[in-house]
């Protein structure tokens, strides 16, 4: 069974359907019970870091997710999810994230030529042999929306790479925790090999 923490973040239901198409139980939960009991966990997410980590402590769920990777389970950050896993973002200054890993989440420079948001597809530069990356092509194409981005300290944990007028680290893992900075449930078949890559993981 997959746990889908949800923290009224938002994107939770296209998640749970990618999760499900692919034949695994999903479960969409603040529970801590239903948590800690699970295979493996998807903290998805949308919206602003401060307001996401406000959400995690008025529900506890900062303590259940480090709890969660210290029992070595499974962890998927998506999008927003990923930017938590880290110690603080430049756009919620004075905002304390999960500090999980280390890096900085920085905003996409402004440039005439480019808008922000980021919204849409862009390829994947992959590297470092990610275990969620088993099957897929260098240079396949997921679908991004995002402001900030993520510039990870220890480049042995980035799995993926993207471009967007800045090299944007796209992918990372470390030990039992996992993350994507694109949507893998709206990235097609490639986004659901990545998901299934997950479930599989051992």
């Amino acid at each position: 069974m997959i746990a889908i923490i949800d923290y009224d973040a938002g994107n939770i239901k296209s998640v749970e359907k990618a999760i499900e198409f692919l034949g695994k139980e999903a479960i969409v939960t603040k529970d801590e019970k239903e948590i800690l009991k699970a295979d493996k966990i998807i903290l998805p997410g949308v919206g602003s870091f401060g307001d996401a980590m406000g959400k995690l402590k008025e529900y506890e769920l900062d303590s259940i997710i480090k709890e969660a990777v210290n029992q070595d389970i499974p962890f998927l950050g998506i999008c927003l999810g990923l930017q938590l896993l880290f110690a603080s973002s430049d756009e919620s200054k004075g905002i304390e994230g999960l500090g999980l890993l280390k890096g900085r989440i920085k905003a996409i420079p402004a440039r005439d030529d480019l808008k922000i948001p980021h919204i849409g597809w862009n390829s994947l530069e992959l590297s470092n042999d990610g275990k969620l990356f088993k099957g897929i092509d260098n240079e396949s194409y997921v679908y991004f929306v995002h402001s900030f981005y993520l510039k990870a300290e220890d480049e042995a944990i980035v799995k993926a790479s993207t471009e967007y007028g800045v090299k944007i680290h796209a992918s990372v893992e470390k030990d039992n925790i996992f993350a994507c900075q694109f949507h893998p449930e709206k990235s097609g078949q490639v986004g659901l090999n990545i998901l299934k890559n997950f479930i599989e993981l051992k």
